[in-house]
């Protein structure tokens, strides 16, 4: 007997999905792809092994593990024909829409599909969800469309692209198959450097928190995460945030005795870090200011989807004030992102 495939986010929402009862098997897609390299031309399995040795690279997971994980998801991928039906449970922030670009892609290629395909996207948190409220979810499953799967596929291919302005066509054309899919691909392009400080948004707020007296990590994070319309950041990935404002011989932060900040590589790490004091530095102040350019003194290069952020004046950069990517071929020149040839990436 065939049975359902259910797909989530992460590990939490799937116990409270088995909580709830919610009938067949069900797997978590467990990835941060906001964070790291993400080509969208790769296979399922080689994309996987890169993001896999990204991750164990910052030393948030064990390559062993995380490749081990990945590895049983993309499997299970292979071998639809065991379901009838497979249903999406996904959320409205950055981190949620990602994983779901990245699946509705794959279905947009698996050919004709023999299982349904359904979804449930909420805006909200799966997690957070009493398991009566989660197993009220389940009728209320909508078949996934063509228009779905279609603008699934482009917004994947423009965000795994080493051109950005493919995100912004995608943003500027019609959106409404996946209501949730604009403002979190906004979120995204809020990341690049600021044309007026260098610094990503989540930085910005970061560095901002602590000089507003929210000066421990968790008091930072927690301080952070009030400002975002919809939660996506984790603490782990924060607390890196942290480490690369600290990693240089010209810091925009520092635990208060003057130590660079590096974030915690396991619990005992964590114990101690989670309750450090933080102190901004005279260059944080000045960059926060808008006086000086991060990325003119940041050395670290930073992935976001397919674009490889390099320091230094020139690259794509984000106006906040006029809410638009433009690219800085020199220094003092700028341009916005061209706008959309008809609608495609």
């Amino acid at each position: 007997m065939k049975k359902r495939l259910n797909i989530t986010n992460g590990e939490s929402a799937v116990a409270k999905l088995r909580e709830a009862g919610i009938r067949g098997e069900i797997i978590p897609w467990q990835d941060v792809l906001h964070e790291g390299p993400v080509n969208a031309s790769l296979s399922l399995s080689d994309l996987s092994e890169l993001r896999a040795l990204f991750i164990s690279e910052r030393g948030w997971d064990d390559f062993a593990h995380v490749s081990g994980d990945f590895a049983h998801r993309d499997r299970t991928l292979t071998k639809l024909d065991r379901f009838d039906e497979i249903v999406l449970w996904f959320e409205d922030d950055l981190y949620d829409q990602l994983q779901l670009l990245q699946l509705l892609d794959f279905f947009s290629r698996a050919g004709e599909a023999k299982a349904r395909l359904s979804t449930i996207v909420i805006k909200g948190y799966l997690a957070s969800l009493a398991p009566a409220a989660l197993a009220a979810l389940e009728p209320k499953r909508v078949a996934l469309t063509d228009a779905q799967l279609d603008l699934g596929k482009r917004a994947w291919a423009a965000f795994g692209s080493t051109d950005p302005s493919a995100i912004v066509r995608i943003i500027e054309a019609d959106t409404s198959a996946l209501p949730f899919l604009a403002a979190a691909l906004t979120r995204h392009l809020e990341e690049f450097p600021s044309s007026e400080h260098g610094l990503s948004r989540s930085e910005r707020e970061a560095l901002a928190a602590i000089e507003a007296g929210h000066s421990t990590p968790v008091a930072a994070f927690l301080e952070v995460a009030k400002q975002q319309q919809c939660v996506f950041l984790g603490d782990i990935v924060f607390y890196w945030y942290l480490e690369r404002l600290s990693d240089s011989d010209t810091p925009l932060v520092t635990w208060k005795d003057g130590a660079r900040v590096v974030a915690p590589r396991g619990k005992e790490d964590s114990r101690e870090f989670v309750t450090g004091e933080l102190a901004v530095t005279d260059l944080g102040r000045q960059v926060l200011a808008g006086k000086q350019d991060w990325q003119r003194v940041n050395k670290n290069r930073r992935w976001l989807g397919g674009v490889e952020v390099r320091p230094g004046p020139g690259g794509w950069r984000w106006d906040a004030e006029a809410k638009q990517l433009v690219h800085a071929g020199t220094p003092g020149a700028q341009r916005k992102a061209p706008p959309p040839p008809g609608g495609g990436p």
